[in-house]
């Protein structure tokens, strides 16, 4: 089958306009709190490169493969790309896909779509998914209700064609986190009810919808293979991890069955047609009563490199169920970072934890397949000064959508070695210092090597490669194991998506707005400003199943008129300004997309697109915006329609669900509330 993959500024990180009360439900304030990773590992300036860009790519044997191609395939023949550093020829036709007039930045509490195209939205949290659950009605909220309608905070979404019924897709969302002052009237973060608890660990996680193709874009529909899965739903822990003293609890004394996953962030589609989620910051559900003992130190320092700490947490849920209480089930955290792989063919099936992928902020997963079959999973530990990492398969895909292939593909990231990427750059250091500005040729770029961490087998079996670690410490303990092996420290690694034209990756850093400060790294190549506030694009051109990459920045994201900002050697006069890049997508045309979380420079989050080849490299277009105090998540980019996620409408920290900035997508009296929304235009493709 084809599957298609505020307004209030409070400067708690110094620059992002992400709002903080965002920060203390999603991420546990980690913006105002130290950086979890005090290695010493070096940065750029540090290194000395033992072999040049070229001889290192000739040394690995880089090829470039379309996914399932039995050749190498060169990138739109003919378009040459401009001179490193200069501006795009003269002003030339829109590439094929970003043939729309660029959104202008705005603060409108709307979507905001490209001239001629539609939008409605898809559906909202609280709608009913499952046969017998009520209407969404705020003032009657309960567990057992939300446990049957579409959840809270929607991230990632995956658009699947269902086989043999035209215009039907199966819609799969992660639910990522709940702000209970935007959910519940009343509420008092000081004395949360357990009805609030109940309806909060049904509110995340993931969720299987059927939607149906319309003239007036996608309607729910109430099917068989609609299902939610919670906070507390049974998952399969595979892997490494599995087993070990390190994950067993007084409920799950086998240490292979965990209740539940949220704190789920981006994630991707696998070739086989399952879905992979990033379990991202789980930290922050963890906690203890004000005044309980500390952990022992081994315990405190792994628990600190991930940020959870014995204290009461924002949520309280410690106080309802004792497996979030670290004095009483000090192993639940360890059960919590993975890669979630679910099957929404089959709603009877268990989601897995793949703990060979290690254990992380992991912000998603996206997989790559080189013509022999190996299966290469991206995944990047959304931090400040934290890493980027991949899994090479040992076993390959096999064909076909039968039982026997899937449940073969569905061992796939249990079997491999997990890498992560130490980069050098080709800049000499004294044209890096922290400004931004473009270095003498006109680029940044250099290498890198991806180096072992952990070989995984069958049955869970594991070889640590790391001194010192065990394969199980390894697994769980990832953060730790990568510091060790001096892994490279990168502004926020985010979102990683492979070109399925061309084979070259791309990653999404968001921002670090302490890159650079005292006692902290300086700039580098690959992370070359300061206090950095606005995020870049890395293009990686890589061995796949190798351990040899180069690398460029295709954006140094920010006002185009500011002069720490590059978007590609394209004219900035004439892009749309980009802020806080964060999911990434491609369309059929070899176009990236992006969506952005934060920006920072007075407007909206939106998608964009931007050209990677010929002339117009670097040209950025903004396609939509989102409304007030939201972020733009989940991007699908098919020929014919766009659809994206509406997290957080109307977080604002002097405001609640009784005081509201936003009531989005309602309007009226209504309640903000997070949504998935369609773009189309009638009669037409998108960007064409």
């Amino acid at each position: 089958m084809t599957l298609i993959p505020l307004n209030l500024f409070v400067a708690h990180d110094g620059a992002s306009k992400r709002q903080h009360i965002t920060c203390v439900y999603r991420c546990g304030n980690a913006c105002s709190k130290p950086v979890p990773n005090r290695s010493a590992n070096a940065y750029f300036g540090d290194i000395a490169r033992a072999v040049s860009r070229r001889t290192l790519l000739r040394a690995g044997g880089v090829t470039v493969l379309a996914v399932g191609a039995g050749s190498v395939l060169a990138a739109c023949a003919g378009e040459q790309a401009p001179a490193p550093g200069t501006t795009a020829a003269p002003y030339a036709a829109p590439r094929a896909g970003m043939d729309f007039a660029s959104v202008a930045p705005n603060t409108e509490d709307a979507v905001v779509v490209a001239d001629g195209y539609r939008h409605a939205v898809v559906i909202s949290w609280g709608d009913p998914i499952l046969p017998d659950a009520p209407a969404f009605d705020v003032t009657r909220q309960t567990g057992a209700a939300q446990r049957g309608q579409f959840g809270f905070n929607n991230d990632f979404a995956g658009l699947l064609p269902i086989p043999g019924r035209r215009d039907r897709f199966l819609l799969v969302t992660n639910f990522e986190y709940v702000t209970p002052e935007f959910m519940f009237p009343g509420y008092d973060a000081a004395a949360p009810t357990r009805e609030q608890f109940d309806v909060e660990i049904a509110a995340v996680g993931m969720g299987v919808v059927e939607v149906e193709r319309t003239a007036d874009g996608l309607r729910p529909v109430i099917d068989a293979l609609n299902r939610r899965i919670t906070a507390d739903s049974p998952m399969l822990l595979t892997g490494p991890a599995a087993g070990s003293d390190l994950v067993r609890t007084d409920a799950d004394p086998t240490g292979r069955t965990v209740a539940g996953t949220f704190a789920n962030c981006a994630g991707g589609v696998t070739p086989w047609g399952t879905v992979l989620s990033g379990e991202e910051n789980f930290q922050d559900y963890f906690g203890a009563a004000e005044g309980s003992p500390p952990p022992p130190p081994v315990q405190a320092d792994q628990m600190a490199r991930y940020g959870v700490s014995a204290e009461p947490t924002a949520l309280r849920w410690e106080t309802f169920d004792p497996r979030f209480d670290l004095t009483r089930t000090p192993n639940e955290p360890n059960r919590f970072g993975y890669i979630v792989e679910l099957n929404p063919w089959d709603p009877q099936s268990t989601p897995v934890k793949h703990s060979a992928l290690g254990r992380l902020k992991h912000e998603g997963a996206t997989v790559y397949v080189t013509d022999d079959g190996t299966v290469v999973a991206y995944t990047g530990d959304d931090e400040r000064f934290d890493y980027m990492y991949k899994f090479v398969s040992s076993k390959k895909m096999r064909d076909g959508t039968g039982p026997d292939a899937m449940a073969h593909n569905m061992t796939l990231l249990d079997e491999g070695t997990l890498y992560v990427a130490a980069l050098s750059g080709d800049v000499p250091a004294a044209q890096i210092d922290g400004s931004g500005r473009l270095p003498d040729d006109g680029a940044f770029r250099g290498s890198g090597t991806w180096i072992p961490l952990l070989r995984s087998g069958a049955d869970g079996q594991g070889e640590s490669l790391v001194d010192n670690f065990t394969a199980a410490q390894v697994a769980v303990f990832t953060r730790m194991a990568a510091d060790k092996v001096g892994a490279t420290k990168m502004d926020r690694p985010e979102d990683f998506e492979a070109n399925p034209a061309t084979g070259k990756v791309y990653l999404a850093l968001t921002n670090n707005t302490k890159r650079g400060t005292a006692g902290e790294p300086a700039a580098d190549a690959a992370n070359p400003r300061n206090e950095n506030k606005n995020g870049q694009v890395l293009e990686i051109t890589d061995d796949h199943a190798g351990t040899a990459f180069t690398w460029e920045l295709l954006l140094v994201c920010g006002d185009p008129q500011a002069a720490d900002t590059y978007y590609g050697g394209f004219d900035k006069t004439r892009v749309s300004p980009i802020s806080c890049p964060d999911n990434l997508a491609f369309d059929s045309h070899g176009n990236l997309w992006i969506s952005t979380d934060g920006n920072a420079l007075d407007s909206n989050d939106g998608l964009f697109a931007v050209a990677l080849e010929g002339p117009q490299r670097g040209e950025v277009r903004q396609f939509l915006t989102v409304p007030l105090g939201a972020e733009t998540c989940g991007p699908v980019v098919t020929d014919d329609l766009v659809t994206v996620c509406v997290q957080h409408p109307g977080e604002s920290d002097e405001h609640s669900l009784d005081n509201p900035q936003s009531r989005w997508p309602e309007g009226g009296t209504g309640t903000a509330r997070p949504s998935v929304v369609a773009v189309w235009r009638d009669g037409g493709q998108i960007g064409v």
